[in-house]
């Protein structure tokens, strides 16, 4: 782990976290009705759905783009934040057992938990890095 991760690293984790958070949103957007739900959630709540795969993927997008910037400490936290995001899909599980859901759907959101728990292993990697690099910069210029 002496090197942060490359963009591209970043660039791969995101827009692959991205395409498959895409696959599970969309299979609970249609099939709302086949995962459990809270008591509060309302009717509309398919359109909650679709709208928030857009807001956390902008997360995600707006996090990529800080690390490509550089802007590695605004990156990492908009990664962390994706990351979390993404991995909460196992909130499903706060309102009903895998066994409500459709093989699809148990499968769906256990690759999302993983994508998001990559993205955050990806940011955590490149702070660990950066941080190891930072005392043997500053030992170099004494």
């Amino acid at each position: 782990m002496r090197h942060p991760p490359s963009v591209s690293t970043v660039r791969w984790v995101v827009f692959g976290t991205i395409a498959v958070s895409l696959f599970h949103f969309t299979d609970n957007a249609i099939n709302v009705d086949d995962y459990p739900k809270a008591s509060w959630q309302p009717g509309w709540f398919e359109w909650v759905v679709a709208v928030a795969w857009f807001l956390y993927t902008a997360m995600g997008v707006f996090g990529y783009r800080l690390y490509a910037r550089g802007r590695y400490q605004a990156a990492h936290i908009a990664l962390v934040l994706y990351g979390y995001l993404i991995f909460s899909s196992l909130g499903h599980f706060l309102y009903g057992s895998p066994s409500e859901l459709s093989t699809r759907g148990v499968v769906s959101v256990f690759v999302d938990v993983t994508a998001g728990l990559v993205v955050i292993a990806v940011a955590l990697w490149s702070v660990l890095a950066r941080r190891a690099k930072a005392p043997r910069a500053e030992a170099a210029t004494e």
